[in-house]
């Protein structure tokens, strides 16, 4: 069967590879003023943040490996709904951890502390409100996430028609050729 790579897709695929290196680097690679590896490291041991990094690396790999798979052919239901929901819950759990306490103050008094030590040295653009503040690097982050998801979601609504478009190109091809 013959790929038809939309543009669509290759943005997914290039905002999931953004979001591997985003993991790859995020506590284990200094990046100046974007991230403090000695804060984190302050805070947890090597092999800690060796196993969070390694977590998220395989789920960004699983994502990456089930569009590259089928990218340009009709994604099996299964893995629409995969590639919806998965991220989705890592997208929930991004707005728990950082803008519910950032925007509305709930749960902020048990991270300031924690995430002040950790991302107190970052830069970000947006001001501390409730003690925290999401840095540039997160930010980018769950903003890549969300991007994600909603170009997976236009690819799945309009995947359909652009099968009903090559269809009728291919049987006008057909009675063309009779």
């Amino acid at each position: 069967m013959k790929r038809n790579i939309r543009l669509s897709e290759k943005f997914l695929f290039l905002g999931y590879a953004y979001i591997l290196l985003f993991m790859i680097v995020q506590d284990l690679i200094p990046l100046g003023t974007l991230n403090d590896v000695k804060a984190i490291a302050s805070l947890q041991s090597f092999n800690e943040t060796l196993v969070v990094t390694m977590i998220g690396v395989v789920q960004i790999l699983l994502l990456i490996g089930g569009i590259l798979f089928f990218i340009g052919k009709r994604y099996p239901v299964l893995i629409r709904i995969w590639l919806i929901v998965h991220p989705s819950c890592i997208f929930l759990g991004a707005i728990m951890a950082w803008w519910v306490p950032y925007l509305f103050g709930i749960g902020a008094e048990e991270r300031v502390e924690r995430y002040n030590a950790m991302f107190g040295n970052t830069h970000a653009f947006l001001p501390v409100m409730n003690g925290i503040v999401p840095n540039t690097l997160h930010t980018t982050f769950h903003f890549a996430l969300f991007v994600c998801i909603i170009l997976t979601v236009y690819i799945f609504l309009t995947n359909h028609k652009r099968a009903a478009t090559i269809n009728k190109s291919v049987l006008s091809n057909k009675v063309n050729v009779n």
